[in-house]
């Protein structure tokens, strides 16, 4: 096995990827997207973190999130979240899977956000995502996803992600 070491900066701002197992798409139905955020919003209560971007497609999530200063455990945060969503028992019924085990990949892909620049790309990339993975033609017709936050702030156009973007349209601090 692998000698996998994670960047574990407290306070730092990281992209994540977390996979179903088998790439199954347990994420693809509205009651399963509200209990992700159930869990999300229950393991933001005792382990906080500020979510700067989320999408949620069938069988992938990506994330960028910034810890609180002097914290840098995410790996508890997403073993919490993916428990709760387990719990919830909304999979359950579909699949007969009730560990997390039969529904998350175990592991998780992390990058720690250098700079302005980095923070741009990834979050171009997760918002792109959707499009990129067919299921969409245009960023802004996929609901599951903080997009439409991020217009809100004067991030990004409305009309943004109709192709694939060559320079990142946001920066940290905006």
């Amino acid at each position: 096995m692998p000698n996998y070491r994670r960047s574990r900066i407290a306070g730092a701002t990281y992209f994540f990827t977390v996979v179903t197992a088998r790439r199954r798409p347990i994420l693809d139905e509205p009651d399963a997207v509200a209990a992700l955020r159930a869990s999300v919003v229950e393991v933001r209560h005792d382990l906080p973190f500020q979510i700067e971007a989320w999408v949620v497609l069938p069988d992938h999530m990506h994330a960028i999130w910034t810890l609180p200063e002097g914290d840098k455990d995410f790996s508890k945060r997403w073993g919490r979240i993916k428990a709760g969503f387990v719990r919830s028992g909304v999979i359950a019924h579909r699949s007969g899977h009730r560990r997390a085990a039969g529904i998350w990949q175990p592991r998780f892909w992390e990058h720690r956000i250098r700079d302005t620049r980095d923070f741009s790309v990834h979050m171009d990339y997760l918002h792109y995502n959707p499009v990129k993975h067919g299921l969409v033609s245009h960023v802004a017709d996929w609901p599951y996803s903080s997009f439409h936050r991020c217009v809100e702030r004067g991030w990004y156009p409305l009309d943004w992600g109709g192709q694939v973007p060559e320079e990142p349209q946001c920066s940290v601090g905006e």
